[in-house]
């Protein structure tokens, strides 16, 4: 690749070829700077610092403008296209999800918080990282895995997590009422049919869902193999990583935990390298390099981990009687699809109306 070292360098010979054509070597001393005979020293001293300023001037000035010119077109410089953004993105585990057969009524669960409980930061082998290894966004995800639930007819996701700022605009709006329209505390209920100012009561939840982000495990598996023959060869490295979630339901009533499960989902990431280093003649080398590196992306993987806890939370709700279905007879052929998944040495009974009566260690 050519560089700014190379430019100066190329600078340096035509500058010296010059030097040489304009004063023939029978004329010149040994070094084109030196003082030559039949010329006054201060006069050949001046010239030699005027040349040399020169040429700090003229290099500081390309060194300027060449750094001025990579930093305005380094944003331009796109080997690969990024492509359009993706707007609902869908892995496997939301297509099952989606597909959920619907409760007779959706279940109203509220959401606070699910964080990261890991603790770790992106690991370096050079550098401290202060970035947090996975991503901190884990309470968007649950919501949107209980809003897809079923096409949404699974559950009726209430705003926890800013519920201070939800308090603070209803006290603004009660407050902007009173003022405005005359509204007052301990005010009778207007009559059936009249309009009505109020702002109606919040909805309260049944059942709360906490859990979180639980561990991050890297290097968990690693490995590579690669060849090389006089100087041609390539090489493949692997690793993977792994990302765990939980996920339980709290009733509210008494705060009895209902049902707990937990996904593991790995990441996986490879580097493929390849590569030619070879004397062509015996003063001309070949050297070619070629790579290309596949990382999968760790909030994706913990999205999927979110997802397979929702979707593991509610086929247990439906083992433990927690909840049911419109159509009971869809229950029996998700039960055994998922204890299939999840454990086979498990098989679930039924009753004769398709509901679980229990679950036992199937036969060896």
């Amino acid at each position: 690749m050519f560089s700014f070292s190379h430019f100066f360098r190329l600078r340096y010979l035509v500058a010296w070829l010059r030097l040489n054509a304009r004063f023939p070597l029978g004329a010149r001393a040994s070094h084109p700077l030196e003082w030559r005979p039949g010329w006054p020293r201060s006069q050949e001293k001046g010239r030699v610092s005027e040349r040399l300023r020169l040429r700090f001037s003229f290099g500081i000035a390309v060194l300027v403008i060449g750094c001025a010119l990579l930093s305005a077109c380094s944003s331009m410089i796109q080997p690969i296209s990024s492509g359009k953004p993706l707007v609902d993105y869908r892995s496997s585990v939301s297509q099952m999800l989606r597909k959920l057969p619907p409760p007779p009524e959706p279940i109203v669960v509220g959401v606070y918080k699910f964080r990261d409980q890991t603790g770790q930061y992106k690991s370096s082998d050079t550098l401290v990282q202060y970035s947090t290894a996975v991503t901190q966004g884990g309470t968007p995800m649950l919501i949107r895995a209980l809003l897809e639930a079923g096409n949404g007819k699974w559950f009726t996701v209430l705003e926890r997590e800013s519920l201070p700022n939800l308090m603070n605009e209803r006290k603004i709006i009660r407050q902007t009422r009173e003022q405005y329209l005359g509204e007052k505390e301990g005010k009778p209920q207007p009559e059936e049919g009249a309009v009505q100012h109020f702002l109606p009561p919040m909805l309260y939840a049944p059942i709360l869902l906490d859990g979180g982000i639980i561990a991050y495990e890297t290097n968990l598996l690693t490995g590579g193999v690669g060849a090389r023959y006089f100087g041609a060869g390539g090489s493949l490295e692997f690793r993977r990583d792994a990302v765990t979630s939980m996920l339980r339901s709290i009733s509210v009533k008494n705060g009895q935990i209902l049902n707990q499960v937990d996904a593991r989902k790995t990441i996986f990431s490879a580097d493929l390298e390849s590569g030619l280093y070879r004397y062509i003649s015996y003063n001309k080398l070949l050297e070619v390099e070629a790579g290309i590196t596949s990382n999968e992306p760790p909030q994706m993987a913990v999205m999927e981990s979110i997802e397979s806890c929702v979707y593991a939370l509610i086929m247990e709700g439906l083992i433990s009687h927690a909840w049911s279905l419109a159509n009971p007879a869809e229950v029996q052929p998700l039960i055994e699809q998922y204890l299939k998944d999840r454990d086979s040495k498990m098989v679930a009974q039924f009753d004769s109306h398709g509901n679980v009566v229990s679950v036992v260690p199937g036969p060896k």
